[in-house]
């Protein structure tokens, strides 16, 4: 599969490259993608939530009333559940909600994604660019040549280019990733995915 190259003003530079059809042209599996989503999301989680229990509640643990005759529930002292105030029965503790996935369903949901992305026309192939200062103007710039501003858009680069990251941080659903660490759910979530094309090869040599 071939893919027009284009420069940062939107033009097309009369280039093509060559996709990997390992990556950009697989069987796309829906629940691999989904397990991969799943997994980051549950990364994302604190898992902090906590809520006392019965032995944790500050109050006294005197029988407030006799256990037959009341006509209302059998309950102890103050810090039972069945009272404002009391335990929480089976409260949230703090776990870990991480969970392990294979290095091939991995790879596999990330393909399906490009695939997925290349189908719906939502990659573009842009030639290697920098800014020399940090001006969130030159990043709106390349958004409007492109008629994709307030999209989410997501820039693939090979490396770390401090001045792009810090002209894309202030705009809205703009995400600046390295190859390397490219995951589903940023392919997923993104409308608009420029890939640098000096950034193709490593992708090819990670999932390739």
């Amino acid at each position: 599969m071939e893919l027009t190259v284009y420069n940062i003003k939107g033009e097309d530079t009369g280039r093509k490259v060559q996709l990997n059809d390992n990556i950009y042209a697989v069987e796309p599996n829906e629940h691999v993608m989904y397990l991969a989503v799943k997994q980051y999301l549950a990364d994302q989680r604190q898992g902090t939530h906590k809520s006392k229990e019965r032995s944790e509640i500050s109050g006294s643990t005197r029988k407030l009333f006799r256990q037959k005759g009341t006509g209302g529930a059998r309950r102890g002292d103050i810090n039972s559940p069945l009272l404002r105030g009391g335990a929480r029965v089976f409260g949230p503790k703090p776990r870990d909600y991480s969970f392990k996935l294979n290095k091939k369903v991995k790879a596999l949901a990330r393909k399906s994604a490009l695939t997925c992305k290349v189908k719906d026309n939502e990659i573009i192939v842009v030639e290697d660019f920098t800014f020399d200062t940090i001006k969130t103007k030159q990043m709106v710039n390349i958004l409007d040549s492109f008629k994709v501003n307030g999209m989410r858009n997501m820039f693939v680069f090979t490396e770390p280019n401090r001045n792009v990251v810090l002209s894309a941080r202030n705009i809205q659903r703009t995400n600046v990733v390295l190859a390397r660490n490219l995951n589903t759910y940023d392919i997923l979530n993104a409308k608009r995915i420029f890939i640098t094309e000096s950034a193709l090869k490593p992708i090819d040599e990670i999932l390739g």
